[in-house]
């Protein structure tokens, strides 16, 4: 209350333009908050929201492909274990001869490399992908000389 008062009295004894300037300045403060904290923010997201929506469609493209292809791959019949050590057996002879050997241990299929060329081996882990069903669980491969040098441990599918 005594605050109220004080004020009142400070504000009765200044001239007609001191209070003019005063309400001024006040204004340009509650404007400039009013930017600040209320305008500034709902400009900048609707110039940004262009831009956020184009990134939000090609996001929710390649979420719906790759739902595509879960379907796709739910849909395609179980592969026994064995049929799956069959094709990968069969799959590096074909395609990686004598450079990869094959070792089953349990639930794991362990493949060593030896300098196998990078155009022979990346569609040799697509089709162990699609066909054996297997999904890799470690690589450790270095680059030789002639090509990778390394293994490729590979989860089996279940029995």
């Amino acid at each position: 209350m005594i605050l109220w008062l004080n004020w009142q009295n400070t504000w009765s004894a200044l001239a007609r333009r001191e209070r003019v300037l005063v309400w001024l300045a006040l204004t340009v403060v509650v404007a400039g908050l009013l930017w600040r904290l209320a305008l500034a923010p709902a400009l900048q997201t609707v110039q940004t929201a262009p831009k956020r929506g184009d990134q939000l469609a090609q996001q929710l493209q390649s979420m719906q492909a790759m739902a595509a292809a879960a379907r796709e791959w739910q849909g395609r019949p179980k592969v026994s274990r064995e049929d799956a050590l069959r094709v990968l057996a069969t799959s590096l002879q074909q395609r990686l001869a004598g450079r990869a050997q094959l070792t089953p241990t349990g639930e794991r299929a362990t493949v060593t490399l030896s300098g196998v060329a990078p155009e022979l081996l990346a569609p040799w882990l697509a089709q162990a992908r699609s066909a054996a069903r297997v999904v890799v669980l470690q690589a450790r491969l270095t680059r030789g000389v002639n090509g990778w040098d390394g293994s490729i441990v590979l989860q089996l599918p279940p029995p």
